[in-house]
C-alpha cells in the first residue's frame, strides 16, 4: 500500500519498491541528472571566462535530450525530457571561486551512481550524496527556485566580500521536465561527510513550539533531533574562546545577511562525532572498502567556514578531523562538531505571515518557528549563543587569580590599620580642642582679665568637648564665639589653631550680651 504527500514523493511500505517522485521512478531521475549536468558543464567550457554581467543571473539554457540520442546529445534508457540550466555563467563563477574545476565538477557527478538519502523534514525533497561526499543535490519547489533566482545577484556580491560562511553554497540550480512534469534541482555543499559517522544529528531553528524529533523519525538508525531534544539531551558544546568567538561572528554576519534578503525559517544543521566512540569503532575513513580522505572544495568544511585565514584552517583540515571543529562536553569528552546554515529559500511572504498570526493566536507567538525576518535571526542567535555553544571557562583556582586574593588581603589589613589610626588622630584632635577652650566657654571675668596672664583658664564641660569634636570634622569650620564685651572700643584678636590637616578659626566678635547671662558660650557653626 502506497502512501504520497502533497509534494509528489510517494512511498511504499514494500521496501523493494522504488521511490518516486512526481510520478518519476528516482532511478530515472538521477540517470536524468547525470545527463544533463554533463552536457551542460561540458558545453560551458567551450564559451569564454568574462565578467559576470546582471543580465547573466536571468539566462535560461534549454537542452533536449530524446532517448533515442541526437547529433549533440547521448542515447540513453530513460524517457524523454528537456534539460534547463539557469544562470550557467553566474554559477560557473561561483563554482570558481571555490576551486571547483569543470572536470572534477563532472567527475563528482556523473562518474558514480548517486546516494539517495533519506528525508528527516517535513518538505518532502529528495536528496542524492555524490559518492566521494562533495555535493548534495536537492529537489526544490517552484516557489524555491523563482526565490533562489532573485537572490542570486545578492548572493553573488556576499559570496565576494566573504567567501567563508556557514551559508549553503549554490553550484547549481537545474529542472528536469518529463511528461508535463517539472522537477526543480539545486546543486550545494554537503555539510555532514558520510565518512565520518554522526553519533547525533541536530535540526536546530531556536524555537520550541512542536520542536522534538518524532517517534518515527527516533525510529531511524541514525535520527535527526530537535531544538528540545538538544536541551533534554546536552548541556552544551564547549569551545576554546577563540573557536567561539569566531564561530558566534560567522554565524552572527550570516543571519544578517538572511534578514536584510527577508529570510526565515532557516536551520542549523549540526552534527556531531564522538571521538573516543569513534576510536573505537574501528577507522572511521573507510566507506565502501575504500579510505576517504577530506573534501577537496575550498571553504566547505565547517573549520574553513568560521576561520578568517585560511592557512590556519587548512592546518586544521586533516584526513582525521574531516574539517571538524574541536569542541567537548560538560564531560571533557572530545568532540568533533560539523555543521552548516540550511533551508534558505524560505521568505516571509504573505502565506508565512498567516501562517504566523494563525499560529501566534493559538500559542506563543515568540516560540512558533515562522517570525518576521528580525525576530527569527535574534531568536537563533541567542539560542546557538547561548544554551547550544558555549565558551570553556578559565579554571577558577588558576595560579594567576591568587595573587588578586593576597593583594585583597593586604588592601583590607592595611585599611584596618589606617581606620585604627584615623580612631587615635580623632581622639588626639578631642583632646586638643579640649584644650582649646581659652575664648570658647570663659567667664565673664575672665574675658575682663584678658591681658591679664595670671589668671588660669576654666576647664570646659564635657559635653562642649564633645560638641566640638563632633562638629570640627570638615577640613575647615569657622566658629564664632559672642562673648560678653569686655571693655569700651576693644576687640578681641583672632586666634587660629591648626590641627593636622584643618584649619580651625575661632574668631571673637564683639558681643553686646548682658553680663548678668550665664557663662555658656553660643556657637554659630557656618559650613
Amino acid at each position: 500500500m502506497s502512501s504520497s504527500n502533497e509534494n509528489g514523493v510517494s512511498g511504499s511500505s514494500n521496501n523493494s519498491r522504488e521511490k518516486t517522485y512526481k510520478k518519476t521512478t528516482s532511478s530515472a531521475l538521477k540517470g536524468a541528472i547525470q545527463l544533463g549536468i554533463g552536457y551542460t558543464v561540458g558545453n560551458l567550457t567551450s564559451k569564454p571566462d568574462r565578467d559576470v554581467l546582471m543580465q547573466d543571473f536571468y539566462v535560461v539554457e534549454s537542452v533536449f535530450l530524446p532517448s533515442e540520442g541526437s547529433n549533440l546529445t547521448p542515447a540513453h534508457h530513460y524517457p524523454d525530457f528537456r534539460f534547463k540550466t539557469y544562470a550557467p555563467l553566474a554559477f560557473r563563477y561561483f563554482r570558481e571561486l571555490f576551486g571547483i574545476k569543470p572536470d572534477d565538477y563532472l567527475y563528482s557527478i556523473c562518474k558514480e551512481p548517486l546516494i539517495e538519502l533519506s528525508n528527516p523534514g517535513a518538505s518532502g525533497s529528495l536528496f542524492y550524496l555524490t559518492s566521494d561526499d562533495e555535493f548534495i543535490i536537492k529537489t526544490v519547489q517552484h516557489k524555491e527556485a523563482e526565490f533562489l533566482q532573485k537572490l542570486l545577484p545578492g548572493y553573488y556580491m556576499n559570496l565576494n566580500q566573504n567567501p567563508r560562511t556557514l551559508l549553503p553554497k549554490f553550484y547549481g540550480l537545474y529542472c528536469i521536465q518529463s511528461g508535463g512534469i517539472n522537477i526543480r534541482l539545486v546543486v550545494m555543499n554537503n555539510v555532514l561527510p558520510r565518512s565520518l559517522k554522526m553519533h547525533y544529528k541536530y535540526d536546530l531553528k531556536g524555537s520550541t513550539y512542536k520542536r522534538r524529533a518524532s517517534r518515527k523519525e527516533r525510529e531511524k538508525a541514525c535520527p535527526t533531533y530537535k531544538d528540545l531534544d538538544f536541551v533534554d539531551m546536552h548541556d552544551g558544546l564547549y569551545f576554546d574562546t577563540e573557536t567561539y568567538n569566531a564561530l558566534m561572528k560567522t554565524l552572527q554576519r550570516d543571519c544578517r545577511v538572511l534578514e536584510s534578503f527577508k529570510i526565515m525559517d532557516y536551520s542549523l544543521l549540526l552534527g556531531v562525532h564522538v571521538l573516543d566512540q569513534g576510536h573505537r569503532e574501528g577507522d572511521v575513513n573507510i566507506v565502501d572498502g575504500k579510505r576517504t580522505v577530506g573534501q577537496k572544495v575550498l571553504y566547505s568544511t565547517a573549520m574553513e567556514s568560521i576561520q578568517g585565514d585560511g592557512k590556519a584552517a587548512e592546518a586544521l583540515t586533516t584526513d582525521d578531523t574531516m574539517g571538524g571543529i574541536p569542541a567537548k562536553t560538560h564531560r571533557d569528552e572530545k568532540l568533533l562538531i560539523f555543521l552548516g546554515i540550511i533551508d534558505i529559500l524560505q521568505s516571509y511572504r504573505f502565506i508565512k505571515k498567516l501562517e504566523h498570526s494563525w499560529k501566534a493566536l493559538v500559542y506563543d507567538g515568540d516560540t512558533v518557528s515562522v517570525h518576521r525576518p528580525s525576530f527569527y535571526a535574534n531568536r537563533f542567535l541567542k539560542f546557538m549563543g547561548s544554551r547550544v555553544f558555549r565558551k570553556i571557562q578559565p579554571n577558577r583556582f588558576s595560579p594567576s587569580k591568587r595573587p588578586r586574593s593576597s593583594i585583597s588581603a593586604l588592601k583590607c589589613s592595611s585599611q584596618e590599620v589606617l581606620s585604627s589610626q584615623k580612631e587615635e588622630k580623632a581622639e588626639e584632635r578631642t583632646e586638643r580642642l579640649g584644650g582649646a577652650r581659652s575664648l570658647a566657654s570663659l567667664d565673664g571675668q575672665v574675658f575682663w582679665s584678658y591681658n591679664r596672664p595670671d589668671l588660669v583658664p576654666q576647664t570646659p564641660y564635657p559635653y562642649e568637648a564633645s560638641s566640638l569634636s563632633h562638629t570640627l570634622s570638615p577640613p575647615s569650620i569657622y566658629v564664632t564665639d559672642r562673648y560678653r564685651e569686655a571693655k569700651s572700643n576693644e576687640r578681641c584678636a583672632c586666634s587660629t589653631f591648626t590641627l593636622e590637616d584643618s584649619a580651625i578659626c575661632l574668631t571673637s566678635a564683639q558681643s553686646t550680651m548682658d553680663v548678668d547671662r550665664d557663662d555658656y558660650s553660643v556657637l554659630d557653626v557656618y559650613f
